[in-house]
Formats: C-alpha cells, sequence, structure tokens
C-alpha cells in the first residue's frame, strides 16, 4: 500500500479520498476549511496542517482543486506548497479541471524538483465519486502513468491514456464542453415546446428513440422537467470550464457556438443561479 496525500477535500476530493482508505492506503489529507477533514480523519486519515505538511513523505499527491489559481497556490506556493514537501521520486497526479498550457508548465517545474506529473482530471459527478466510478482522462509520459494506474483504479472504472501532459486538459475541457452545449440547447428547446402548448415529455421522448439522443440528454432533460437543481455540477463552475475552453482557442470568434453557451451560464450567474446545478439554466427561457 502506497503514502497518498490528497489535496482539497470538496464534493469530490472528499469522496476519492475515502475510497483511498477504503483501498488500504496510508491517506494524508489537507482542505482550506477544516470541516471537510473531521470525517476523514474519522475514517482513518491523517490531518495536516499545509499541502506542503501533507505531501512530507507521499509516494503520490493527489490534487482536486476549483481552478488555475488554486493549482499554482496549493502545489507551488513557497511557504506552504505541496511540492516543497515532495521528495524526487515521488508522483503528483492533479486531478482538477485545469487549461493545457497551466499542466505543461506545472510538470516542468515539478521535473526540475525530480517529481513527476500526471495529469488525471475525471468525468463524473458526486454519484460516481462515491461509487468509485470516476472516468480518468490520463496525460503523461508512459513510465509516470504506469505507475499511477493501480492508485487511479481505487478509484474510477475507466481509465485512458490519453497523451502526453496537456492532453488530459484538452479531452476535459472538450467533454465539459459539448456537455455544456447540451445543457443550453435542451434548456432552450424545452421552453420553445412549452410556449407551443407541447406535450413536451412525449416530444422528448420520441427525440430519444433518434440517434442524436445521448444518455446525458437524458438526465439533463429529466433535471429539468423535475425542477431537481441540488448542485452536482454547479453552473459557476462549468462557466469556468467554458472560459479555459474558449482561452485555448484564441478567442470567441473563434468557436461563436462555445461562445454563446458560455454567454448562458453567465447570464444564469448574474441572476443568482451560480452555486445551483447547471441544468438551472432553463429558469432563464420560462
Amino acid at each position: 500500500m502506497a503514502n497518498v496525500s490528497v489535496l482539497g477535500l470538496g464534493a469530490m476530493g472528499s469522496r476519492m479520498a475515502a475510497n483511498l482508505i477504503k483501498a488500504g492506503h496510508h491517506v494524508n489529507v489537507w482542505n482550506r476549511s477544516p470541516q471537510a477533514v473531521s470525517a476523514l480523519v474519522g475514517a482513518g486519515a491523517k490531518a495536516a496542517r499545509t499541502p506542503k505538511e501533507a505531501a512530507n513523505g507521499a509516494d503520490f499527491v493527489v490534487a482536486m482543486l476549483r481552478d488555475n489559481e488554486a493549482s499554482q497556490q496549493v502545489w507551488l506556493d513557497a511557504d506552504s506548497g505541496a511540492l516543497q514537501g515532495m521528495s524526487a521520486g515521488a508522483v503528483a497526479i492533479e486531478s482538477s479541471t485545469l487549461t493545457a498550457e497551466w499542466i505543461r508548465d506545472l510538470g516542468a517545474q515539478m521535473s526540475r524538483r525530480g517529481v513527476s506529473l500526471l495529469e488525471a482530471p475525471v468525468v463524473g459527478s458526486t454519484p460516481q465519486a462515491e461509487a468509485a466510478q470516476l472516468i480518468y482522462f490520463a496525460g503523461g509520459d508512459d513510465d509516470t502513468f504506469a505507475r499511477t494506474e493501480h492508485l487511479l483504479k481505487a478509484m474510477g472504472s475507466a481509465i485512458t491514456h490519453v497523451g502526453p501532459l496537456g492532453y488530459g486538459a484538452l479531452t476535459k475541457l472538450s467533454t465539459n464542453t459539448l456537455l455544456g452545449i447540451h445543457v443550453t440547447a435542451i434548456a432552450e428547446l424545452i421552453c420553445m415546446l412549452k410556449r407551443s402548448n407541447a406535450d413536451v415529455t412525449r416530444v422528448l421522448e420520441a427525440v430519444a428513440t433518434t440517434p442524436v439522443w445521448s444518455a446525458a440528454a437524458g438526465r439533463i432533460s429529466a433535471s429539468m422537467l423535475a425542477g431537481n437543481f441540488a448542485p452536482q455540477f454547479p453552473v459557476e463552475l462549468i462557466e469556468k470550464d467554458f472560459g479555459y475552453t474558449l482561452q485555448t482557442a484564441g478567442s470567441d470568434a473563434s468557436a461563436p457556438t462555445i461562445a454563446a453557451s458560455r454567454n448562458v451560464f453567465r447570464t444564469a450567474i448574474e441572476h443568482g443561479l451560480g452555486k445551483d446545478n447547471m441544468t438551472s439554466v432553463v429558469k432563464l427561457f420560462t
């Protein structure tokens, strides 16, 4: 069993850490706010005061953070950053949704310290994280992936090595962007059908018999029709991911459909829906 540190104990990170404990690993945890730490300590984890302290002596350090800025601070802060506590030969696993540019920069800085980086962003929400059914898009060299795969299997059910550093971020951003476009399009269609006095459920059930429908579309439409907007993937987070996609594309003009969908989520944030599930954007059109 390995010594593993988990940095960031939000809805996803806390469940990932719990599955590592269940798999028998020795787990150190760190989180900005202490509330998320206590339950994991009760399950067998050891709490650390800083990322640096958590990473000290770890074979693997896993991060699940909000954005590029949080990733930079948690890994590289001169006083408390995790990299300061890592030994040469250890592996960093960055599972946050970030830009490929930042991942490559982070990998280069870690390499100079003798630390290997594997990016491993995930697809799945809290139910999949709890059930160790996450889908991983791994980016990094073959050796680092081979050293890390067994650890990812304690948290996920499907692990794909998509290429060198940066490819994981590009794959994850592509996935989330396509999902978000589904959300905005289905929201608009539902409201169009309602304004047409159609039986929305009946129409969508017919659409679902065609190849254009997907399992995700079924979950999205069910959430909207039921008015269930309990946060699994909040509006503010998918809007952040759209921003990263457009940053990578170069401009809104280079990806006008993506830019238009991002504006829907931006408008939802302005209407106070940022903490709600992404499907709450349907409220904008009713």
